[in-house]
């Protein structure tokens, strides 16, 4: 059963916002001639999610930002995305995945990309490299180059975007995109910011914006999901922390909500 519903594309919820960006930077994101920007996170900002698949819970996942890192001879950002299915799932099919996005400290595009998938009996590694100057991304499956790709400027990694989002300046009814690429194909990802909408978690009350990306190019039970819905609420301020995820497919309805922060002002 838990592999019908392909339990490892509840953590990629977390990171939903791969499908958007593009529009005008905030002042974080504005040009500061080649020196480090102010940005609203920082190294040490640690987001951490229970997930729920209708009522039973489903595992954890954590974003964090951690030390900056240097990347053939250029300082990075360095993103992490780890999740892990809990005990009683793990009977079932157990979830241990990582990866670990690197991008440019003015944040405009991405460096490195690294994917460690432990889902069941699948186990696959992958590593992305983006090469601006030349205008390609190169995907290595296994350590083994598989695939290179054409991208335009300013592309991002899947989990980069979602911190490059942060930098936007965010309306109602607005409708973003930007280009993404996991190495395997790039897309021009879409997502409309609904509504501001003020919502009450476990946590406490939280002023958001409600956010709901195109799922055209999103896979697996997504896809064969006529109704399918992804949700995703992300707080108003400039911080523009996500605090909760819901998604609606054929199998049931999934729910993320930010149980602990760290490192956040």
């Amino acid at each position: 059963m838990i592999r019908l519903f392909q339990i490892h594309q509840i953590w990629m919820l977390i990171i939903c916002l791969a499908f958007l960006l593009d529009g005008t930077a905030s002042a974080w994101g504005a040009s500061n001639n080649g020196r480090e920007l102010r940005m609203p996170f920082q190294p040490g900002e640690k987001l951490t999610f229970e997930l729920k698949w209708t009522v039973i819970p489903a595992g954890t996942a954590v974003l964090e930002v951690r030390p900056m890192a240097t990347i053939d001879g250029i300082n990075t950002y360095h993103f992490v995305l780890e999740a892990r299915t809990n005990r009683f799932l793990d009977a079932f099919y157990k979830v241990r995945d990582r990866i670990d996005a690197y991008a440019h400290l003015d944040m405009t595009a991405s460096v490195l990309y690294i994917k460690k998938q432990r889902e069941g009996s699948v186990k696959k590694d992958v590593k992305v490299t983006f090469d601006h100057r030349q205008g390609v991304a190169r995907y290595f499956k296994s350590g083994k180059i598989r695939k290179t790709l054409t991208i335009p400027a300013g592309t991002f990694d899947p989990l980069s975007i979602f911190y490059y989002s942060r930098l936007l300046d965010w309306k109602e009814n607005r409708r973003l995109q930007r280009p993404v690429s996991d190495g395997k194909k790039i897309v021009l990802g879409e997502a409309k910011i609904v509504r501001r909408e003020t919502i009450t978690l476990e946590r406490g009350i939280f002023d958001t914006f409600l956010v709901e990306p195109d799922l055209k190019h999103v896979g697996g039970v997504f896809e064969k999901s006529n109704d399918a819905k992804i949700q995703l609420w992300v707080t108003a301020d400039q911080r523009r922390i996500p605090v909760k995820i819901s998604s609606k497919v054929s199998v049931g309805s999934f729910v993320g909500e930010l149980v602990s922060m760290e490192g956040v002002p």
